[in-house]
């Protein structure tokens, strides 16, 4: 059975019938104090599958606690998390001393409670996989680069494609590779959450259609940066392509200032700029897991 709340519910369904699974909603209630109340079904099978893209997660990692040791009261055995969109990935390493490596932190608690973890494009910088970030048994990582680089394709012919920074390497190499395209990576210098310089790389852009490729995109900053060197240096237009559409605050206003031309994001998060649904991609890996379990 896959558990959802109700902002969920499209996506819940869709996955659902995709992987052949009953569904059912997790009815919530906020109190006037801020606490919640939560309300499952009042009884479920051994193995069930929690729905809950993690963006603003500090309210929904509360929700997972309360979910997940009630769920194995009303009879599950094995909980699968499916987020989508994995918070505090990003801060993996303690720069100064005494700073809380979140990553680790959070990590860890998702493993207490749960025994698999399905989720796309986790920003892992330092770290080589999504099992050693969350010790579970089973951690699935799905890539929207090669549905994002298929979208492209019918755009453009022969676009450039480019991370704005190192860490997005992997993602712009693995959507070039389907369809033979062009690219390349910038290098970025973090000066904080809102100040970043950008070195592009020694490529000709003059003339050539770009589409800037992340994971994330939160302050925008970088991305815009990048975009306004771009178009400096010639490029006949930007675009971006990103898996998780985050855009805190006015990020959203912040590349359409700097010239952005499109926008495409997955619905790992939802957002007006959703144009590629990993709905499929994740039912396919609920099926693959529940395979692998009945084989053992």
């Amino acid at each position: 059975m896959l558990l959802y709340f109700d902002e969920d519910r499209v996506n819940a369904i869709t996955i659902a019938e995709g992987a052949a699974m009953n569904c059912a909603p997790i009815h919530r209630h906020s109190f006037p104090d801020g606490e919640l109340k939560l309300r499952l079904p009042s009884s479920l099978p051994e193995r069930v599958v929690l729905l809950r893209s993690l963006d603003h997660p500090n309210e929904k990692l509360l929700e997972l606690l309360l979910v997940a040791g009630t769920a194995r009261q009303l009879g599950a055995s094995h909980l699968t998390l499916v987020a989508p969109y994995l918070a505090y990935m990003r801060q993996d390493k303690a720069f100064e001393p005494g700073e809380v490596v979140s990553q680790h932190v959070i990590g860890h608690f998702l493993a207490t409670l749960f025994d698999a973890v399905v989720t796309a494009d986790p920003h892992l910088h330092r770290v080589a996989t999504l099992q050693e970030a969350v010790p579970v048994s089973e951690a699935i990582v799905l890539s929207a680069a090669p549905l994002l680089s298929d979208l492209i394709a019918t755009h453009h012919l022969h676009p450039l494609l480019l991370g704005p920074d190192e860490e997005s390497a992997q993602w712009v190499a693995l959507a070039a590779s389907r369809h033979g395209f062009d690219h390349g990576v910038c290098r970025k210098k973090r000066k904080g959450d809102r100040d970043v310089d950008i070195a592009l790389p020694p490529i000709r852009f003059a003339g050539r259609c770009v589409v800037l490729i992340d994971d994330v995109a939160s302050s925008g900053h970088t991305l815009a940066r990048a975009t306004r060197m771009l178009l400096v240096a010639g490029a006949a237009s930007v675009d971006v392509a990103l898996t998780h559409a985050l855009f805190a605050g006015d990020a959203w206003q912040i590349l359409q200032e700097a010239g952005v031309r499109y926008v495409w994001s997955t619905d790992c998060i939802t957002h007006s700029s959703n144009a590629v649904s990993m709905n499929a991609c994740i039912a396919q890996a609920l099926i693959d897991l529940n395979s692998r379990k009945t084989d053992l």
